[in-house]
């Protein structure tokens, strides 16, 4: 087995081969980060390391985009890859009291995280929650524009600006046109794919849970194979985290805040109109706050309770049901 480190950027690809564990002997190479490339890379890694294919472990970052085409690409050549939490790696690369910071000495870290850790193989999404993921992060900023373009006309409304607002309304009838396109071919995705297109229904059977937040949950609960609904939510960064140590430090308890926060902005209001409509929800806010937890605290455990029902629902394949007498 051989453990190689790839630390990712935009342009070029750092690699480390960990020859000896114990020494810290490294073979390094950079490749570029482009397709054409990735040929180049493989060859260097079998003629290096004289390891078939399956037994090549590589380990790299999660870095955006910049990451996902080599590892789609080495995992279908039948390579180990595992991609890891930046922070985890950072922490890693403290303890082992790593000065400095280079891309070289990056990749040096990731590898010898691999060979002394247990870190779990990545799986690459299955194709049609992929482009659903990337259809519904396009609407998100489709969204986020029109907004912007509406405040802006709302300025130039009350400055009287004629000129302005009519550029303005053009931006926004091309925007809205495109926003509706991008819709139909949301739809359209999910009428190919039955599957889908049950379990957003399926969603939607939770007070609460709308069109737009039953796209992103479904997005995220259909991207990886959760093993139970705390796992899920541990995705979405919402399972609290202390901050206590002997009786001096007494820290509130927050939200880790790790994934989408585009997801948890939406899970956020969508808490709050389960408040109203949703038993389950409601009667677990109006629990925690009997028992003098701060709004904030019981509509975080609200956002999360909202993800382990959307689990739930797609597990048992069952619209929602009030647990709640």
């Amino acid at each position: 087995m051989a453990v190689i480190g790839i630390d990712v950027s935009k342009q070029k690809l750092d690699c480390a081969w960990l020859r000896d564990v114990a020494t810290g002997k490294v073979k390094t190479r950079v490749f570029g980060n482009r397709r054409q490339d990735f040929p180049r890379l493989l060859e260097w890694l079998e003629h290096q390391t004289g390891e078939p294919l399956d037994q090549l472990h590589v380990l790299m970052e999660a870095t955006g985009i910049y990451h996902e085409t080599l590892a789609y690409w080495l995992h279908a050549a039948g390579i180990q890859v595992y991609v890891l939490n930046p922070a985890q790696v950072r922490d890693f690369s403290r303890s082992l009291g790593v000065r400095g910071k280079t891309d070289k000495k990056d990749s040096v870290v990731l590898a010898r995280y691999g060979a002394t850790q247990r870190p779990e193989a990545w799986k690459p999404e299955p194709e049609e929650v992929r482009k659903l993921k990337a259809l519904a992060a396009r609407l998100d900023a489709l969204d986020k524009d029109i907004q912007r373009e509406r405040n802006r006309r709302e300025k130039a409304e009350f400055a009287m600006a004629t000129d302005i607002l009519r550029s303005i309304d053009d931006i926004l009838l091309a925007l809205t046109r495109e926003r509706d396109r991008l819709q139909q071919e949301v739809d359209d995705h999910l009428d190919q794919h039955p599957g889908l297109k049950q379990d957003r229904a399926l969603l939607q059977t939770i007070p609460g849970v709308g069109p737009a937040v039953s796209l992103r949950l479904l997005a995220m609960l259909r991207s990886r194979a959760f093993e139970s609904a705390r796992q899920a939510a541990a995705f979405a960064g919402l399972v609290p985290v202390s901050w206590e140590s002997g009786s001096s430090v007494r820290g509130r308890p927050r939200l880790s805040k790790a994934g989408n926060p585009k997801l948890r902005q939406s899970l956020y209001m969508a808490a709050v109109v389960g408040l109203r409509r949703n038993p389950d929800v409601s009667a677990l806010y109006q629990r925690l706050t009997a028992n003098g937890k701060s709004k904030m605290a019981a509509l975080g455990a609200a956002m999360r309770k909202l993800v382990h029902i959307a689990y739930g629902v797609l597990k048992t394949q069952t619209e929602y049901r009030p647990q709640t007498a």
